[in-house]
């Protein structure tokens, strides 16, 4: 087996390498140091073992030599090894520290480059570090030395001199010294510098001054610094996205919560995962359901509500062409959506994504009646079945799944606590998260999908914010943005 020294990049998990997520789907050991993402561990197999190795200013949980030990020994035992590193492993890391002690002892192994912070987060902090009119070259140099070097290996005379953009990494603690030097170097006291913390994640902060007064704001590690025309520019495309700088709880099952994650992340927010409801066999282990789909041919309808449901339902049909002289009803554009994963188009979509929406639309009966198969989680609403059978229809009703409640840890739960916003995608995970932090643990800011989730909310003493119009997960989206627009929130007041 291989050792993979993975640069994980320099923290949004969207600059992580095709190779780097191939090679973490597959891992049997992460071994992570405190950069990387978290999101990122969320990509190894549920049963990967995940070793936490990072150092902190003043706090190292393994010496570099117990980590390098650590990966002879996981990489000596047969198993795939990823040793995930913040930026590139070869950029100011020990990669090649690690890659020389995997080599001495005979471990195979493999270095994955990363996106450098040293270009990244000037990006993200609006700052590009080249101009063709002003600053055609520049120089990236460590701010953090071997304390065994003495006066230290860096000549800050030349760098001084270089002419360009400097990109110092790790240089926060010694900036005050390193600025005097590049002063004494003649360096004008004028020239713009900027600070920028936790480059390309949510909690990311630009500071802008000059090399004379940098060191006059609130500085702090993880930072990039930039010295040079550049550090004054302000392409801020990243700190101007409508949720940036945000934290919302998506409470969806973890299987569904990625894509809304995602959305959010694309938009600036910091998303808290904090799944409150997981898909699971209903009580009957599914017979109901395996029973009706044998006897699909003899309905008329087969009526959907939600994309676990299509996707449980689906997995029972042995061929699409089963359901042939079978129409096929969603209860929203995701369910119709997830339809037609399976090349089935819906035959009825309601303009209101609620069992009342589809009740409106749902034609009478034929003549001599008719019969609907409904496949809905366990302990669904009864409104479209009482419905159904009001209007003169023979319904059944058979669950392909129920929701279960997931435990939060307190870790996640303190997260959920000190967010900004939560989204709630269906009255169970309004239930379930008030059950694990109760109405004072969510949020100020809560975001709806639909009425009936918002009937919930309200019924648990929680006051709904925006209610998402269509009540879908880009009308959520939507609701979301308008309710943490700039000047929304007490602390931007």
């Amino acid at each position: 087996m291989t050792v993979y020294l993975v640069g994980a990049g320099p923290g949004d998990p969207g600059l992580l390498t095709r190779r780097g997520a191939e090679l973490l789907a597959r891992a049997d050991v992460v071994i992570h140091d405190r950069l990387s993402a978290a999101e990122l561990l969320d990509l190894a197999p549920d049963g990967a073992e995940r070793i936490d190795v990072g150092k902190a200013p003043g706090r190292h949980r393994l010496s570099q030599d117990e980590i390098n030990q650590l990966l002879v020994e996981r990489g000596r035992s047969g198993v795939e090894v990823v040793r995930l590193k913040g930026g590139d492993p070869f950029v100011f890391a020990r990669g090649s520290e690690e890659a020389a002690s995997l080599d001495a002892a005979g471990v195979p192994y493999e270095v994955v480059p990363g996106i450098t912070s040293a270009l990244a987060v000037p990006a993200y902090g609006g700052i590009p570090v080249t101009q063709r009119f002003s600053s055609t070259s520049f120089t990236v140099v460590t701010g953090h030395e071997d304390p065994a070097s003495g006066d230290g290996t860096v000549d800050w005379d030349a760098v001084a001199n270089t002419g360009g953009t400097l990109v110092i990494l790790m240089g926060v603690g010694r900036w005050e010294a390193i600025a005097d030097r590049l002063l004494a170097a003649g360096r004008d006291p004028e020239t713009p510098a900027a600070a920028v913390r936790w480059g390309t994640r949510p909690e990311q902060h630009t500071v802008r001054a000059t090399i004379a007064t940098l060191a006059d704001h609130d500085l702090a590690s993880p930072s990039v610094i930039v010295v040079g025309a550049v550090a004054a520019e302000r392409f801020d495309w990243f700190e101007r996205r409508p949720l940036f700088g945000r934290s919302v709880v998506v409470t969806r099952s973890r299987p569904q919560a990625s894509g809304l994650a995602e959305r959010l992340r694309g938009l600036g927010a910091r998303v808290v995962e904090a799944p409150t409801i997981e898909p699971t066999d209903p009580t009957d282990g599914g017979a109901a359901i395996r029973d009706a789909i044998a006897r699909i041919g003899t309905f008329d309808w087969l009526v959907l509500t939600s994309p676990t449901g299509v996707a449980r339902t689906f997995a029972l049909v042995p061929d699409a062409r089963a359901l042939a002289g079978v129409q096929v009803a969603a209860v929203g554009t995701g369910t119709a959506a997830a339809l037609r994963d399976h090349r089935v188009v819906a035959d009825l979509v309601p303009e209101r994504f609620v069992a009342e929406g589809l009740l409106d639309v749902f034609p009478p009966p034929p003549v001599g009646g008719g019969r609907v198969l409904i496949s809905v989680a366990e302990g669904a609403r009864p409104v479209l079945a009482d419905g159904l059978r009001a209007a003169g229809w023979d319904v059944e009703i058979a669950a392909p799944y129920r929701t279960a409640a997931v435990s939060l840890d307190a870790a996640t739960a303190a997260a959920v606590a000190s967010a900004d916003a939560v989204t709630f995608t269906s009255s169970s995970t309004v239930t379930n998260l008030v059950d694990a932090v109760g109405a004072g643990g969510v949020p100020p800011v809560v975001v709806s999908i639909g009425p009936i989730t918002s009937a919930t909310a309200e019924g648990l003493d929680l006051a709904v914010t925006a209610e998402a119009d269509p009540h879908t997960i880009d009308g959520l989206v939507d609701a979301l943005c308008a309710a943490l627009a700039p000047g929304t929130l007490p602390e931007d007041r």
